[in-house]
């Protein structure tokens, strides 16, 4: 999950919960759009852990060298 749908998922949690006022019986929908807010959080912050592997912002390269094996060169 990216930073985007966890963004979607914080608003729309954020929209059930105090946006709306319905009374319904068998769910609660604030405590719906409370676990989606929560699940966004959980999302952004493992996005924001794992972002350097996915070679955001500030991530290290790999520099690779290559070594040739053979004859020297006239004057080695």
């Amino acid at each position: 999950m990216g930073i985007g749908v966890s963004l979607i998922l914080i608003a729309a949690g954020a929209i059930l919960t105090w946006a709306i006022n319905v009374s319904s019986s068998g769910f609660n929908i604030n405590t719906i759009g409370i676990i989606l807010m929560v699940v966004g959080a959980i999302g952004i912050i493992l996005s924001l852990m794992f972002w350097s592997s996915w070679g955001g912002v500030g991530g290290t390269r790999r520099r690779t060298t290559y070594v040739e094996d053979g004859p020297a060169g006239p004057g080695y």
